[in-house]
């Protein structure tokens, strides 16, 4: 694919620096360049989403009555006087 890419100045110079070390073309460095940095974000994104449903947990000491019988449970959420 052909596009016009307008890089900043320092990214310019660590490309050329990079392309220069590894004796690889332009296109070579921006691409592998891009392909990791890509990779990276992907995963930052990944563990972003995973972490964010997380939920903390504890013991409540289990249930304080039981539920089978209705009356008996709402005697004792809304108290002794209430009729």
């Amino acid at each position: 694919m052909r596009t016009t890419l307008t890089l900043d100045e320092d990214v310019a110079i660590a490309l050329e620096r990079i392309r220069r070390r590894e004796s690889l073309t332009f296109k070579g460095v921006v691409n592998e360049a891009l392909r990791r940095g890509l990779r990276l974000m992907d995963a930052e994104a990944q563990r972003t989403q995973e972490q964010a449903y997380t939920l903390p947990t504890w013991n409540s000491g289990g249930m304080r009555i039981a539920i089978d019988n209705v009356a008996e449970a709402l005697a004792w959420a809304e108290g002794e006087g209430h009729k």
